[in-house]
Formats: structure tokens, sequence, C-alpha cells
């Protein structure tokens, strides 16, 4: 979803009310981040509070390449990673996700060996249909075991779009929420829909109601969900004692706009690239009775900040023996105060830019390579910026491009190299970089290797469905990256 989707952050069609209305009960946040402009490393950061580059999620295969966890990948998360729900956990909570893990398939990768308690919902995204033969389809999960397969039993119409799985998830959550509240039990729910991924997909009832098309239908029926948690939390009596969160893991794919991607806004390009429109996201946080209703932050967030806030909340420090690159948003939420901190926009193993204030400066900056251009792979349509939005990397390490995302949100005209605000700008900017840059370990690369052996063939519970499939020979290959 794209920091442009929301009715609270412009767009015109008004389609949210549900989420505009938790803006004006909450606080907007209008310069909040992403980890990394692609699903799996964002995912891993918000769990860890730690830069994929730390945790894991990247790839040392090429250069500044993106890379995710397909159903191939032979990686996931590690067990030296600690996890928000493993955290919570010394506070007595319960943890569930429902919906889109992604942060491996494999059994040791299982988020319910990583803190989470329960867990609805699928290892990858929602791709196929597949024949099963060269490639399964995915598994949909209740806890430790499958219970079906996307397109067998989780139906997908990728003609008409329809698919009942957000209404699916709606229900969980609710049903999770009035069991721990039930209980009197603190808990984690981590809502992971996937509706507004291609293919995109909505129910029945949402289908053609939308002016945006079926991308449009699926943001109104996430919205109406998100609507329906909220309400469910006040009947019960427990709003003000819950912190809610809204965001999401990447901008807007507009590689699949326009009828199947959203909008970022005045922003550049979108996901898979760093610059803005892959990265910064709408984000609304939300907490009754503590939250001033109708605030706008310009504090500069990530979700990596989540990890560090939530655990505030329940009282938690973060582990002191890591370096975790999540702040507690709680002063900026609750105070109103301003935390000068930098955002780093990382692509594989490289830092490409970072953000400093209302500068940003671009170290390195590639869109795609020539080659997926030419074949109509487009990540910013539209939107050729001359010397920024480059089809080869372009290093700028010496002269680094630099833009005023006050003046310049769409990173159309950097600064001049001669002018005195370029070098005052830089002088700063160059100290938190070398700072930054001496301090980062890189963790152990798990997006290195892919193997078809390691697919979803045979999940746990696979036999008491007869949908185990035979995995073909192991035959480890490097995974291939293209952009």
């Amino acid at each position: 979803m794209g920091w442009g989707d929301l009715g609270a952050f412009g767009e015109p069609s008004k389609e949210t009310p549900n989420l505009d209305q938790m803006a004006a009960e909450g606080m907007l946040f209008l310069d909040f981040y992403t980890a990394n402009p692609l699903c799996s490393p964002s995912r891993a950061a918000l769990l860890t509070g730690r830069l994929p580059v730390r945790n894991g999620f990247y790839t040392t295969n090429a250069h500044a390449r993106n890379a995710y966890t397909p159903q191939d990948i032979v990686g996931g998360i590690q067990d030296s990673e600690l996890l928000l729900p493993e955290l919570l956990k010394k506070a007595g909570y319960i943890s569930k996700i429902i919906g889109k893990w992604h942060l491996g398939h494999r059994p040791q990768f299982h988020p319910l060996k990583h803190g989470f308690d329960e867990w609805f919902g699928s290892p990858n995204c929602h791709f196929g249909p597949f024949d099963n033969r060269a490639l399964p389809n995915i598994p949909v999960y209740r806890d430790w075991e499958m219970i079906g397969r996307y397109y067998e039993d989780f139906k997908i119409d990728l003609k008409t779009g329809e698919a009942n799985l957000t209404q699916i998830y709606l229900q969980e959550a609710l049903d999770f929420i009035s069991k721990q509240q039930a209980s009197q039990q603190p808990f984690f729910l981590y809502w992971a829909i996937d509706a507004t991924h291609a293919p995109v997909y909505a129910s029945n009832q949402f289908l053609g109601t939308s002016q945006r098309g079926l991308y449009g239908d699926a943001v109104r029926e996430i919205d109406d969900s998100v609507g329906k948690i909220l309400s469910h939390l006040r009947k019960l009596g427990i709003s003000e004692n819950t912190f809610v969160f809204f965001t999401s893991d990447n901008g807007a794919a507009l590689i699949s706009a326009p009828k199947q991607g959203g909008s970022n806004g005045p922003f550049l390009c979108g996901k898979q690239t760093t610059f803005e429109g892959g990265m910064r996201e709408p984000a609304i946080a939300w907490w009754p009775g503590h939250i001033p209703a109708g605030g706008v932050s310009h504090q500069l967030g990530n979700v990596m900040d989540l990890f560090t806030t939530s655990l505030s909340l329940a009282g938690l420090q973060a582990p002191s023996d890591r370096q975790i690159d999540g702040i507690d948003l709680l002063p900026a939420m609750l105070q109103g105060k301003l935390i000068d901190r930098p955002v780093f926009y990382y692509r594989g193993d490289e830092m490409m830019a970072v953000r400093v204030g209302l500068y940003k400066a671009h170290y390195w900056t590639w869109s795609n390579s020539w080659e997926e251009y030419g074949k109509g792979i487009d990540f910013c349509p539209g939107q050729n910026v001359s010397g920024v939005t480059t089809h080869t990397q372009e290093e700028h390490t010496t002269l680094p491009l630099l833009f005023h995302l006050g003046r310049d949100p769409g990173e159309k005209y950097p600064l001049r190299f001669a002018s005195d605000e370029y070098q005052t700008v830089m002088e700063r900017i160059s100290i938190v970089v070398q700072q930054h840059k001496a301090t980062l370990v890189p963790g152990e690369p798990q997006l290195n290797v892919c193997d078809r052996a390691v697919m979803n063939w045979s999940p746990p519970g696979c036999e008491k469905l007869g949908k185990c499939l035979k995995p073909p020979e192991s035959d480890p290959k490097k995974c291939f990256w293209p952009h």
C-alpha cells in the first residue's frame, strides 16, 4: 500500500472512511518509513527492530539487489534474532500472527518457534495457482500445521479478483481479541493482510465498489476491516488500553499499476526502489485517551520503531546485547516531541541513501536494469528524473545527490554541489554516515541460496489432508535477483 492510498493522506476518492476516522481520533505520521522497499526484509525489521543488513534479510549475490523469501529460498529468520513476541512473553503477552509471515517457510523458521503462540495464515505470498509438479501451491497454516493450500482450499479467482481471505483474517482477529479480553490476557496481534499485493483480491461484497478498480476494492475491504477491529475494541471496553498502529511494508508496486497498483502520492517511484515512493509509508497511531486526537507528527519514524515502542508500552527494555535501530516513539505520540534521528535507505547490502532532518542524500541511485526495463518492468512509470531514476547502478559517494524533501518531496531538483546549503548539510550528513558505517556489523545473509527441494511440498500436517507432494532432489543454487 502506498502513502497516497488513504483519504487522510489526500487520496481524492475518499474511500477509506474508517482509516480516515482512525487518523482523526489518533495521530498521522507523515514522515514514516519502512526499513526496506520489499516485503520480507521490512517484516524482519519490524519484528527485530533491526535493519535487514543486520538481521540477515539481504543478499550478497549481486551489489545492491533487493531480495525476499520465495518458495525456493533456503534461509529465513535466524534463532539468534530476538523477535518482538519472544520478548513480550516476559510481560505475560499472548501473541498471534494473522496473514503473511514471509520470514522463511522451512520448519525451523515457523513463527511459533520465534515467539508467536498462534498463527493463521501463510508463509509466502498468495501467488499461483501452481501445478503441484513444477511448483507446489502455497499452504495456509493454523498454528503448527497446514489446513489447506491457496487456490485449492482457499479460493482466489484471478479472473474476477474474488477471494474471501480478508473476511477470514478479520474474523480470526475479532475472535482472538475476544478470547484474550475474556481471560484478561494482555495480547499482541500482528494482522498482516495482503489483499493489496498483486494478484489483488477482494470479497464479493466489495468487488466493483471502488472508483479505483479492483485495487481500490481491496483497499476498501481492508479499511472496513480496520473499522470493525477498532469498533470491537470499543465494544469490549478495552480501546483505551490498546495501542493500534497501521502502516505498510513497502510503497505501492507501480510495476502492477494502474490496475493492480496503488498510489505513492507526490513521491518518486515505488516498491523495490529507495526513492521516497518505495519507502515512505502511510502510518496512523491510535490509542484513545492517550494519543491526542487529530494529531499530525513530522517525527521521522520507521517500522523498526514499532519494536522498541511496543516493548516500552509493555514496560520492557530493548535487548542491550545487539544494535537496535528502532527508537521509542512514545514521546512523539504522547508529548509531541521530535527526536533527532537519521533514516537509512538500504537495498541489499548497500546503503543507498540517508535522510537527516528535511534533507536526503543519495549515495547510490538505481531503479532497475536496462535489461529488465526493456522487458516492460518499470518501477517509476511516467517519472523519469534525469540522473536520478537511473537504470545502471550509479555511485555518488564522492558527491551525493542532495534533496530538500520539504521543498521537493518528489526528488526532482538536486541541490547544486557548489551551493553553501549543499556544503553545510553534507558536512553534517557525512558524520552521521561515518558513524553508522563504523558500527555496522552485517548479519549472515539469508537470501543467497535457493533450492527447489525446500519448497512447500510437504508442510507439517499435509499427511492428514492427503496433500503431501514429492519433492525433487536437492540442488542448492545461488539465487538470482535481477533488481
